[in-house]
């Protein structure tokens, strides 16, 4: 169905405040200030920066959000009364967000109002703010568990009293598309202004019903990154981006290039991961392992691509295992400059295949040694980087500290770190070498599962990656953990700079 709005669509993300609601997140000034700059660089519309009423750490982040220059809209939620407008005035915002229930389980049981009230409650608070100059974005919230005929009063009251934009909220995610469609028809009806949509993801809905309703005409969207939000969060920024650009041929303000980027600082920051099979930033949304589908991929991308990753600041992962293809295999080790034979492709494939059936991760180094094994060549020997010596200190009362001695291209390094363990310390003292020398840094470190008992065997995976951005992962299993790591970044930093070097020579 086509889109019955204007080509644009505006995109007001509440990451800093719907997002940071999400159980568990509690961000710091610094955390929040960086996060709204990244915001303002990926090109949204308005940054709802927080609740200014809440306490005196969210009005002071908010006002300095507000005075940095972003050239992005910048928004304070308020409920529907003097003292919240009043704070998010103080703050020097652009626009303030006034909300207010109107669901009968909501007036009774959240405010202990009655419909008289909260239509006068709406009128005095739009007005107040009008008053003062600001935009006024207003919200009927449990909009979608109104009374129709008292939700159109609301709205046309709000719309009287000067509000410049409806925000539609599906406050507890109850909608479906066909619903939400109907109901962004019904209130477009009675108000002229734009109309914005608010849905949260209880039942997974969420992107879809913020879809329908810009279908139905709605030219605002309200999206947190990675989809964060209370319970089970909200509509996703860069699922609703994407599919509005690739599927609605939209436009929004939103740089797409840098919606990983935003992702993956959103996630590091919040401390709340993004699940791997995540649409447009889950690190498996680029990957192809299938044989199929690797075949097809290398040889057109469009077979199994509906997006390039390099639109959204990705880059597509060919992976080795148990359903890869000969096509994906070979793809993979000729961006490294090694060609096997046919024969000796088929036997690679098939120990990929044979470790793959036993449940075993295939990683990049899994590949180069399987087939190092198959070629007779052995890469695993043309270190580059080799560990001569390491000492690590850790006790009570003892800073944990680590120090290396590493030959590189032939040539004696030492260095020494402290860390916030034992691990922490000696994976900064190798970086602390390797990045000055090589310009390799640690990009992911993972402890990837640990079997039982006392005497348990610590698996450890790592990424690292170069100052061109390849990046690469490697694997180290030991009862010590951090003999497993270090090997493991050893062994990374070694693959590295080999494929690295090997694309400088093709070149």
């Amino acid at each position: 169905m086509p889109a019955k709005t204007a080509k644009y669509i505006r995109i007001f993300d509440t990451t800093l405040r719907d997002g940071e609601q999400t159980p568990g997140v509690s961000l710091t000034f610094e955390d929040k200030i960086e996060i709204a700059r990244q915001l303002s660089l990926l090109g949204v519309d308005t940054i709802e920066a927080g609740f200014p009423a809440s306490s005196d750490g969210e009005r002071k982040v908010i006002k300095e959000i507000a005075k940095a220059g972003l050239g992005t809209e910048i928004c304070g939620l308020a409920r529907a009364n003097r003292n919240d407008i009043d704070a998010a005035i103080e703050c020097d915002v652009d626009a303030v967000h006034v909300f207010i229930p109107t669901s009968p389980v909501q007036m009774k049981y959240a405010v202990n109002l009655t419909p008289e009230q909260v239509v006068s409650a709406t009128v005095e608070s739009v007005e107040y703010v009008k008053k003062h100059g600001l935009i006024c974005e207003f919200s009927p919230m449990d909009a979608t568990r109104s009374e129709l005929p008292f939700l159109k009063q609301v709205c046309q009251a709000a719309e009287k009293a000067g509000m410049d934009r409806l925000n539609v909220p599906d406050t507890v995610g109850i909608m479906i598309p066909r619903t939400m469609n109907k109901l962004i028809e019904d209130i477009k009806t009675v108000v002229t202004v734009p109309i914005s949509i608010h849905c949260h993801d209880d039942f997974g809905m969420a992107v879809a019903n913020s879809l329908a309703a810009v279908e139905a005409g709605a030219t605002q969207v309200h999206c947190t990154i990675n989809g964060l939000g209370e319970r089970a969060g909200n509509a996703s920024l860069e699922e609703v981006v994407m599919a509005l650009h690739m599927i609605y041929k939209l436009k929004t303000g939103v740089n797409t290039r840098l919606l990983y980027s935003t992702s993956r600082m959103v996630a590091t920051l919040t401390g709340i991961s993004v699940q791997a099979n995540k649409a447009i930033v889950g690190e498996n949304a680029f990957a192809h392992e299938s044989g199929i589908h690797t075949r097809g991929v290398t040889v057109k991308p469009l077979t199994f691509e509906p997006i390039k990753p390099e639109v959204v600041g990705r880059t597509r992962k060919l992976v080795a295992g148990k359903l890869a293809g000969t096509r994906g295999i070979k793809a993979e080790l000729e961006e490294i400059g090694i060609h096997p034979s046919e024969e000796q492709l088929k036997e690679i494939v098939q120990r990929v295949k044979d470790l793959g059936d036993k449940g075993k991760l295939v990683t990049d180094a899994d590949l180069l040694a399987l087939t190092s094994a198959v070629m007779g060549e052995v890469i695993a020997e043309e270190k580059v980087v080799d560990l001569c010596d390491l000492a690590v200190v850790t006790g009570i009362k003892v800073i944990p500290t680590a120090s290396v001695r590493l030959v590189l291209d032939g040539k004696e390094y030492i260095a020494a770190e402290t860390g916030v363990g034992p691990v922490d310390a000696v994976l900064k003292a190798i970086q602390k070498l390797t990045h000055n020398l090589a310009k390799i840094r640690l990009k992911e470190y993972r402890l990837e599962a640990i079997t039982g008992g006392s005497n348990a065997v610590a698996e450890v995976v790592i990424k690292v990656e170069d100052e061109k951005g390849h990046i690469v992962s490697a694997r180290a299993a030991r009862e010590d953990i951090v003999m497993a790591s270090v090997e493991a970044m050893i062994n990374g930093i070694n693959k590295c700079l080999i494929k690295s070097r090997k694309l400088g020579n093709k070149k």
